[in-house]
């Protein structure tokens, strides 16, 4: 048996896992298949001061206290109830339980064999089980939280030994202002189940979060125009827009925030469709009241993105009835007909090195101030998609991207320079508040401002 092999068999032990476990925290090389999880071993030691031998039961909350934590999330519970149906169909076979938490890592809602019940409840995939990372340590929910990723834990990727036999995959699900609101998993308890069976489960939780999010999005906004941009290629999540009646955007989601820069600072000041696509006058003017599938062409370029818009349900029209309610609010971005068109030309060169030098020394002076990616453009003097496309080809990485990683870097200089607490910090370089500041510096660094300021005393 060779060294992998040997370390991979003793990763099943208690005793071995918990070793490796320990090491891992300590900094030693992850062993084979744990790289995706080794930050996560990392935080629930050193930061949550968990103990992977810890042989307790899972917590299971109340009835009180579960209807506490339902009670926010009694609209979303509502609006899922299809694809939770739909994807548990597709997995009970193979004995896993479906859990919908929220974002402290509180089962509120299950799918699940009620003739298993006390084997999950045993295991804490259940309803009312806490799954939060500060409590279980690493799993497929907790992970999903800390991480605001999709992440797949297959047994001994667990942080407790107690674990090694659960399998789990979980997706993280956006409310429509972009902030995480709950987590979308599959759990199962099967010492045999392999990890490439397992893997599958991973992308039929990413589909169908990303189906409840886009329902609920669509449910919020339904008195409004939606433009639904198919996803790119490369399994990233598509862009919803609502527009209102003057063609201004007013809600868009997590993908569609990222992507171009929005907040809600952004949206209250209203920025218009047209901003980003060459203006089509006839769009918004149809009668039909059915989806129209149709390509707008970036402004500014050649390049154009296949949208599926769909017109607002009004009330008082003889068409509005429940049937028609669940027609509209249906999720389709993962349907949108991209075969037929042509691929998107590809941009060529850069931004030119002047327009590069603006856009910098913009952020450099404006890096506190809600900085969207039309002041960007309009520093370059592009449309906003052709200088987010020229922009990455310049710089490497997007917009968004150059924007959190020099407010980290900007942090990074306050936290040894200054004895400024870190929630002023955070909003001096950007930041929405201190926990949006400690997420985006665990990532880019693997550790926290606080252990960072610190380590530099």
């Amino acid at each position: 048996m060779g060294l992998s092999e040997r370390s991979a068999s003793s990763l099943d032990t208690i005793a071995g896992h918990a070793e490796h476990v320990y090491s891992v925290a300590e900094g030693a090389t992850p062993p084979l298949g744990i790289q995706t999880v080794s930050s996560s071993w990392q935080r629930s030691a050193k930061q949550h001061g968990l103990d992977p031998l810890d042989s307790k039961a899972p917590r299971i909350v109340t009835s009180a206290e579960l209807k506490h934590f339902r009670e926010p999330l009694d609209k979303l519970i509502s609006s899922a109830q299809e694809e939770l149906d739909e994807l548990y169909n597709v997995v009970r076979e193979a004995g896993y339980a479906v859990l919908l938490c929220d974002s402290s890592g509180v089962a509120v809602a299950h799918r699940g064999e009620d003739a298993l019940a006390s084997q999950f409840q045993y295991w804490g995939t259940w309803l009312g089980g806490v799954w939060s990372e500060d409590v279980e340590g690493t799993n497929g929910i907790g992970t999903v939280i800390a991480e605001e990723r999709p992440v797949t834990v297959h047994r001994s990727q667990h942080f407790r030994s107690r674990h090694i036999n659960l399998s789990c995959s979980g997706a993280p699900v956006f409310a429509a202002d972009g902030r995480l609101i709950a987590v979308l998993d599959v759990s199962a308890i099967d010492p045999e189940l392999s990890e490439r069976a397992h893997a599958l489960t991973g992308a039929l939780t990413i589909r169908s979060a990303r189906a409840i999010e886009e329902r609920f999005f669509r449910e919020q906004f339904r008195r409004e125009w939606i433009v639904a941009v198919a996803p790119p290629e490369g399994g990233a999540p598509g862009m919803l827009l609502a527009i209102d009646g003057n063609q201004r955007i007013i809600g868009a989601n997590r993908a569609a925030r990222t992507s171009l820069l929005l907040d809600d600072r952004g949206l209250q000041a209203g920025t218009s469709l047209w901003s980003i696509f060459e203006r089509d006058i006839d769009l918004f003017r149809r009668q039909n009241r059915t989806d129209i599938s149709t390509r707008l062409l970036i402004a500014g370029s050649d390049d154009s993105r296949p949208v599926l818009v769909t017109p607002p349900d009004h009330p008082m029209t003889a068409s509005s009835s429940p049937t028609n309610y669940n027609l509209h609010t249906r999720p389709r971005l993962g349907s949108i007909d991209i075969s037929r068109l042509p691929p998107a030309l590809q941009a060529q060169g850069g931004l030119s090195p002047g327009a590069m030098r603006r856009v910098r020394e913009y952020v450099e002076v404006h890096l506190g101030e809600s900085i969207d990616l039309s002041m960007l453009a309009g520093v370059a003097g592009l449309s906003m998609h052709h200088f987010a496309r020229q922009f990455k080809q310049s710089a490497g990485v997007t917009p968004h991207a150059y924007l959190t990683q020099k407010r980290v870097e900007r942090a990074q200089e306050m936290l040894v320079q200054t004895g400024l607490p870190l929630a002023e910090i955070a909003f001096a370089v950007g930041f929405f508040d201190q926990g949006h500041l400690a997420r985006h510096f665990r990532h880019k660094l693997g550790t926290t401002p606080r252990e960072f300021r610190w380590s530099q005393r």
